[in-house]
């Protein structure tokens, strides 16, 4: 039953909060346990009971502990170093290929995103990879700095995705079939990467250091110690095709279900950091760090779950889709204004934020007007993630400026640099809205 009164504190109170600087899994809590006093007309044992419930429920779930493994998988392996090795064999294997950095790092970007699942850890590590490079061969800082945020976004969409683990666990979707989805995508997405900078290194070489980068390696680096780099960069690209491969593959064809892949996949990265020279006070601090990072994200899961309740318990969901179902506008229509929406957000808050506070929303309005429910995951993922590099305030641009080794760079050159970035984002969004069967084709014949 709606209550027009609930939704408007529910609401309101979390926007206020939220815009506020208060932290969104205090905001969620908080409105959350006030919708919950008033569904339930201060009834505080019946409230007491729907969060203990709510947060068992969440705890006991298998599917929860997908974030912290796949996010220890992600943080041995970018500790190990198989991320600089990565993007230094593929930059010696397209020598002879104009602007070779720049899609090196992108092709980095794409590999690196099957072991990480976030942008902001690829967009940090290629900055430290990729920047000095560039640099040295004369890249121009904005379109160098442009394309590791642009490519980074690669990490939310190929999976094991962050963002596709979190929309499923809130919308009650299949986390492996999201994973397949992203597939098509991710791939077609790196294309036009590639393809632009090739245009652009072709066009503008002065962009791409007047076309200095375009020669082989000069001799005197084929060394003694280049031979030892390779053996690593070889080690490195074992390994980590065998985790992408590992991991992945046996979740695809059901081997084991993404929680249990995700803790193979931990293994396999424990084991790969051993190789490449990780010990003890190494392997410690990478579970340190997940752990700091994971907790936050697993009380913000619970504070959203508690609050999809509320709004589910006050009618709020079937509320909006009678308001935007009655304004007669058309579903691309109403579309437009949800990835409006996303666009603002991302300029203000963190990625996942945004997913908690409108997915629980947004998701059954858009099955209501007829989306698929996958193909709508990746729109709303890739959106999303457009958001966070929106001007004037992209948090990814904010991100890679902050570690970038050169300070000289203006945030209004890294932000001009990614916007053909932002603009292949837009494509594969429309692309996917108009022809669906982009995110759904390869679910269907591998499930």
């Amino acid at each position: 039953m709606f209550d027009a009164n609930i939704t408007i504190i529910v609401i309101g109170l979390l926007l206020v909060m939220v815009f506020a600087g208060i932290h969104v899994a205090v905001a969620l809590g908080v409105t959350a346990m006030a919708g919950l006093f008033l569904v339930f007309k201060g009834d505080i044992p019946l409230l007491t009971f729907m969060v203990g419930s709510t947060g068992y429920e969440a705890i006991r779930a298998y599917v929860f502990a997908v974030v912290p493994l796949f996010m220890l998988m992600g943080e041995f392996i970018s500790r190990s170093g198989a991320a600089a090795d990565l993007y230094n064999s593929i930059n010696r294997n397209l020598s002879r290929i104009p602007g070779r950095l720049a899609h090196a790092t992108v092709l980095g970007n794409a590999l690196f995103a099957f072991v990480t699942g976030t942008s902001l850890a690829s967009a940090t590590a290629f900055t430290s990879i990729a920047f000095p490079e560039m640099k040295k061969h004369g890249y121009h800082p904005g379109f160098a700095l442009g394309s590791i945020a642009g490519s980074a976004c690669l990490g939310m969409l190929i999976p094991p995705s962050l963002f596709m683990v979190v929309w499923g666990i809130l919308t009650e979707q299949s986390i492996g079939i999201l994973f397949i989805a992203g597939v098509i995508p991710g791939f077609l997405l790196t294309g036009l990467m590639l393809v632009y900078i090739f245009g652009v290194s072709v066009v503008s070489p002065s962009l791409v250091g007047m076309g200095a980068d375009r020669t082989a390696l000069p001799d005197d680096e084929e060394s003694a110690d280049d031979d030892k780099q390779t053996g690593s960069n070889f080690i490195s690209f074992i390994g980590l095709f065998g985790v992408i491969f590992g991991v992945l593959g046996g979740i695809w064809v059901g081997w084991f279900t993404p929680t249990e892949g995700a803790a193979i996949g931990a293994i396999l990265g424990l084991i790969l950091g051993v190789v490449k020279g990780m010990r003890w006070p190494e392997i410690i601090d990478a579970v340190l760090a997940v752990a700091k990072t994971s907790v936050p994200i697993m009380v913000l899961l619970f504070a959203a779950q508690l609050y999809a309740r509320v709004l589910a318990l006050a009618g709020v969901g079937t509320a909006v889709q009678n308001f935007f179902i009655g304004t007669g506008l058309e579903p691309w229509q109403i579309l437009t204004v949800m990835v409006i929406i996303w666009f603002v957000m991302g300029m203000l808050i963190d990625s996942v934020s945004i997913m908690l506070l409108t997915v629980p929303i947004f998701a059954p309005l858009a099955v209501a007007l007829g989306y698929d429910q996958v193909a709508f995951a990746l729109i709303g993922i890739l959106a999303i993630e457009a958001g966070i590099l929106t001007p004037p305030f992209g948090l990814l641009v904010y991100a890679v400026k902050a570690v970038s080794p050169d300070k000289n760079v203006t945030l209004m050159q890294i932000f001009i640099g990614s916007t053909p970035y932002w603009i292949m984002l837009m494509i594969v969004m429309i692309a996917i809205a108009n022809i669906p069967e982009i995110a759904t084709w390869l679910p269907t014949i591998a499930m």
